[in-house]
């Protein structure tokens, strides 16, 4: 695994537009993690990649793109050599807006992909190197079942 990785979790999507479509080419999935306690809700564009209910997805976010961990400034340029984009299918770069303690040790970290969003619910220690205002990556693969 790569230095840059800050999460990763294998979730089921449990519903595809969980508050009725809203937008054209936009699908908001509602996905439960496999290993931890966890929700995600995230959106995506459908007319890049496609994903039913009961699919699992394989999801990460970074803090980078570098396979090493190496720091970057949010823009990708092809001919910087192999990256963690040649591991997935689907990604997006945003940065964290939001961070709700809810009860106990669950947390909602919230995330803007340029008006896609994510809200990523849990136990806050498995969340601790995520922080607000933090740019990252969401990265994202459909496994075979």
């Amino acid at each position: 695994m790569s230095r840059g990785i800050l999460f990763t979790e294998t979730f089921e999507v449990v519903t595809v537009n969980p508050e009725a479509k809203v937008f054209d080419r936009i699908n908001r999935l509602k996905a439960k993690a496999e290993t931890y306690n966890m929700e995600l809700l995230v959106d995506i564009n459908c007319e890049l990649w496609q994903v039913k209910e009961h699919d699992k997805i394989s999801f990460a976010l970074a803090s980078t793109l570098a396979i090493d961990g190496t720091a970057d400034d949010g823009t990708y340029n092809q001919e910087d050599g192999p990256s963690l984009l040649d591991q997935y299918e689907y990604a997006m770069h945003g940065r964290v807006y939001s961070f709700n303690h809810k009860r106990d040790e669950v947390i909602e970290i919230d995330v803007s992909f340029g008006g896609l969003l994510m809200r990523l619910t849990g136990d806050a220690r498995h969340l601790t190197s995520i922080e607000l205002d933090q740019n990252i990556y969401c990265l994202m693969n459909k496994l075979q079942s």
